[in-house]
């Protein structure tokens, strides 16, 4: 259903059901999936790609081009997965050359003023509250939550089940399962209430909590650690996504806690 006083340019493909309100704007090559609504005052922009049963709340702007000054209007996408809500004021910029698009996974909250950056890519439940900001080139793993005003720094990665407190800069990567906090960005314990809610088991988590006691609270470097924790530890698939993780970090993970 379009309101006569919202724009849809004839060449964007919009599903029979989907609602648009009052003074959106969808312009060419647009593509919304089924159940969508789109708030009034959204900007959807050239190269959205929105799935079916979203949300998109007033004020937000999908696909803009992204702020880099090394984009020369190639054809990116930013897409966004099913059952996902946008809330007010939201700004999702689309891909470059290094990606060809952002993409944010299915079943995610993203609260009111956050921003996405080009060629970010978001997995699927995750939460990020209030003001959150990813510069570009980000790999956000699945279920992972940011509290408000959390920034994260370009080339970043966030692993799957992570937590990451309110106001944190995170300049280096956080791997999976943890609760991470402080400045500088630091480790203060795994997520074990999420993990409990997502149905992990109480053996599972414990071996989790086992092998960032040896990342994190004795006196190995990195590299000791993950020979130890490779040598000691049962391989479970979460052992060896910490590792697999670890291993992969291009920006070095995040530390151990700091203590002032």
């Amino acid at each position: 259903m379009n309101q006569p006083l919202a724009y849809v340019h004839p060449g964007a493909k919009i599903a029979k059901n989907v609602v648009i309100e009052p003074f959106a704007n969808i312009e060419n090559n647009v593509i919304i999936g089924e159940g969508t609504w789109i708030g009034s005052n959204v900007t959807i922009m050239e190269g959205a790609r929105i799935g079916k049963n979203c949300s998109i709340f007033p004020g937000s702007v999908i696909a803009a081009v992204p702020q880099d000054l090394k984009f020369d209007g190639e054809d990116t996408t930013a897409e966004i997965g099913d059952n996902t809500t946008i809330r007010e004021c939201v700004t999702i910029n689309r891909g470059t050359t290094s990606r060809m698009k952002t993409k944010i996974g299915t079943n995610c909250l993203i609260m009111a003023y956050s921003h996405i950056a080009h060629d970010c890519f978001v997995g699927d439940y995750c939460i990020f509250s209030n003001n959150s900001t990813l510069a570009g080139h980000i790999n956000i793993g699945d279920h992972v939550i940011l509290a408000g005003m959390t920034a994260v720094h370009q080339f970043c990665s966030i692993g799957n089940h992570a937590f990451v407190a309110g106001g944190s800069l995170v300049r280096k990567d956080v791997p999976p399962f943890v609760k991470a906090a402080r400045e500088p960005i630091s480790y203060v314990g795994i997520n074990s209430v999420g993990l409990r809610r997502r149905g992990f088991s109480a053996e599972t988590i414990r071996q989790i909590q086992d092998i960032y006691r040896i990342l994190y609270q004795k006196s190995y470097n990195n590299t000791q650690a993950t020979l130890i924790i490779e040598a000691e530890m049962e391989a479970t698939p979460e052992r060896d996504e910490i590792l697999q993780f670890i291993k992969d970090s291009q920006r070095g993970i995040m530390k151990g806690y700091f203590k002032n």
